[in-house]
């Protein structure tokens, strides 16, 4: 057994010719890029790739099977220069007749054949096959049973966001609405909660949590991300942690403080405000974009929560103020990458690259001790300026 950290949310921003996937993701989000900087400077072990059903995404991958720069593994995904592994997926729309609002879903394919036929039978249920993230003209059940006889994985994504997820929109009171319970391998738990929030949902507590970055671009990757032992950095191995079989399991998940989520606190859809009434004291609306954490209390119950793997509310190198780029560098000149970082430097050794302020912020940073202010509404939350 080996422990691995795993990020399983990034999205493509741009095919290798330059075609738009997501949309609103950067430019330079290739897929190549990914897989590159998740080596260097993230340090990443093993990547989801979200938007691997792109036509264009799979020419890509063939190309690089063919150049010998990934391999396919018997157990599952692939390996990228030996020290990263791919696990291909898809992000999905699902809005079918049970469905209270729309909902965002992450499916996860083993094998390159597996990535193809289930791309061949997307592309007669969305409009626009090239693209991230598109509504499919299918009914949820059906989904979870194809992606299951492909021998995949499926993740309902950042379950509690205002718009479009599980428990932001998609159902009132229960996942069975919409979803065979016995047909999803984990909850994806999104910026703006936590292990602890989300078991105050009693059908939470039947599933493994993970907490992945979501990311839109490269700096963003790993923003969020889990510590995982094991057997080997595989898909196969990634399932059984998914269900804590044969030793594997997440050892931790480390993530925004939900206090730096967008969409932690209940706000004015207008002007931000936070809500303190019907109508917004600042600007007069009566327009209001529900929070996480009010939600979640919508739904609580009493019951006893399980044991879980410890949540570390680590807070992101780039949210921290005075951390510019060329300090990052620097950074990464001397010790290697994000993760040896976040959790093999000792401040002493943090010390000799940084000043001494910097490097006693950047271990607060990783431990979870800084002071925070609220996001909410779609603003992050941000590092308090008054850091003591």
């Amino acid at each position: 057994m080996n422990e691995y950290f795993v990020d399983l949310h990034i999205h493509i921003g741009r095919t290798f010719t330059g075609k738009p996937v997501k949309i609103t993701a950067s430019k330079n989000l290739t897929l190549t890029n990914i897989l590159k900087t998740a080596k260097y400077p993230k340090g990443l072990d093993i990547v989801g790739v979200i938007d691997c059903h792109s036509p264009e995404v799979i020419m890509e991958i063939e190309q690089l099977l063919n150049k010998g720069d990934l391999v396919e593994i018997e157990e599952g995904g692939f390996r990228f220069d030996n020290e990263v592994t791919l696990i291909p997926g898809s992000e999905i729309e699902i809005y079918d007749q049970n469905c209270s609002g729309p909902i965002h879903v992450l499916s996860y394919l083993p094998n390159f054949d597996a990535l193809k036929e289930f791309s061949t039978w997307m592309s007669s249920r969305v409009t626009n096959l090239q693209l991230s993230t598109q509504r499919m003209y299918e009914d949820a059940k059906t989904l979870q049973h194809f992606v299951k006889s492909l021998g995949g994985l499926f993740i309902p994504a950042h379950i509690f966001t205002p718009f479009k997820s599980l428990y932001g929109k998609g159902v009132k009171s229960s996942l069975e609405e919409i979803l065979r319970p016995d047909l999803i391998d984990a909850m994806e738990l999104g910026l703006s909660s936590n292990t602890f929030m989300a078991d105050k949902i009693a059908e939470m507590h039947n599933y493994t949590f993970v907490t992945n970055s979501d990311a839109h671009s490269l700096p963003k990757m790993a923003r969020e991300y889990q510590r995982m032992r094991l057997e080997s950095p595989t898909f196969r191995s990634l399932a059984k942690a998914l269900h804590s079989q044969d030793g594997n399991k997440i050892m931790e998940n480390y993530g925004l403080n939900p206090y730096l989520g967008k969409y932690y606190r209940t706000t004015c859809a207008i002007c931000f405000e936070p809500q303190r009434g019907s109508v917004c004291a600042n600007c007069g609306s009566n327009k209001f974009t529900k929070g996480v954490s009010e939600r979640i209390e919508e739904l609580a119950s009493k019951e006893n929560a399980p044991t879980r793997p410890p949540y570390v509310h680590q807070v992101p190198l780039e949210f921290l103020p005075g951390l510019g780029t060329k300090t990052m560098e620097k950074l990464y000149d001397h010790f290697g990458s994000e993760m040896n970082i976040l959790h093999r430097v000792s401040a002493e050794e943090l010390k000799t690259a940084v000043k001494e302020d910097l490097a006693k912020l950047i271990i607060k940073a990783r431990s979870g001790e800084l002071q925070l202010e609220l996001g909410g509404g779609g603003r992050y939350g941000k590092v308090a300026k008054d850091l003591e």
